[in-house]
């Protein structure tokens, strides 16, 4: 048990299972009350339980704003404060070639990926500019910086994430609100064990695919590397870091592979015309 978090009231969406839940878990060990708001019932309801007096479960459809206010007004109804909003819950949504994605699977993606986030973080500052002081931390991706990483419309989405952090943390923060953003790549979690696999619960095969695949050696990503971003973000300890989109991916974004470098090997200095050496 830590108190990174200690005395703090934090609101997860999408907190049943993947990364809102580790941060759930993470976060009330380190000492915070938290509000899980989540679409599938049962599994939200007996993670309360079992963290017990440290959380209370709320059905919570993030394409609603409504489910997303009372999310909101439960954190301070419950607990007395919002201290922390983590805009997690997230779907992939419509796949395929763009001039064949339906109309319908597009709008429904980005009322999930973004409209979501936009509720979170318009609720999260209502209670949270009283305060003058509050933490916002949504989920953007790797796809959000990157082209060709994700389908159109997840792309899409996750890129306007990442502007609507830096646009919201530019005015929230006279308010003393800071608003970041998590983009990971792709991590062992149930969504991306059904991508991979076809089954969400194969996580140990999908650890593998990934350790295959990461430019850190044998190194898969976790669902415990993005809970310990968010807690890093939720915390005073990144109490001057606002606008920010911080990646977990192992630094595929900046160019990493599995792959050495063209220039791995030492050889001569490369001068004009082929020449070679000093």
């Amino acid at each position: 048990m830590g108190a990174r978090l200690e005395g703090k009231v934090a609101a997860i969406t999408g907190a049943a299972s993947g990364f809102g839940e580790c941060a759930a878990r993470l976060f009330v060990g380190e000492g915070c009350k938290v509000v899980l708001g989540d679409i599938q019932d049962e599994a939200g309801a007996a993670l309360a339980d079992e963290l017990g007096d440290s959380a209370v479960y709320v059905h919570c459809n993030v394409t609603s704003e409504d489910d997303i206010a009372n999310m909101v007004d439960t954190a301070v109804s419950e607990f007395g404060r919002l201290d922390i909003m983590y805009n997690n819950a997230g779907i992939v949504g419509a796949v395929g070639p763009i001039d064949t994605t339906p109309t319908e699977e597009w709008k429904a993606t980005l009322d999930i990926l973004l409209n979501g986030v936009f509720y979170g973080i318009k609720h999260a500052a209502r209670v949270m500019k009283p305060q003058q002081s509050g933490s916002i931390v949504s989920m953007a991706s790797t796809a959000g910086i990157k082209g060709g990483l994700g389908p159109h419309t997840y792309s899409a989405a996750k890129h306007a994430v990442v502007g609507l952090t830096k646009s919201a943390g530019a005015e929230l923060c006279r308010h003393g609100i800071r608003v970041n953003s998590i983009a990971p790549a792709g991590m062992a979690t149930a969504m991306v064990a059904n991508v991979s696999t076809g089954d969400p619960a194969a996580i140990e095969e999908t650890k593998k695919i990934l350790a295959e695949t990461s430019p850190l050696l044998n190194r898969p990503g976790l669902a415990e590397d993005v809970a310990n971003a968010a807690l890093w973000l939720a915390s005073d300890e990144s109490g001057y870091t606002n606008g920010h989109t911080l990646t977990t991916d192992a630094g595929i974004t900046t160019g990493a592979t599995p792959n050495p470098p063209a220039f791995d090997e030492y050889q001569p200095m490369i001068r004009e015309a082929g020449k070679k050496g000093l």
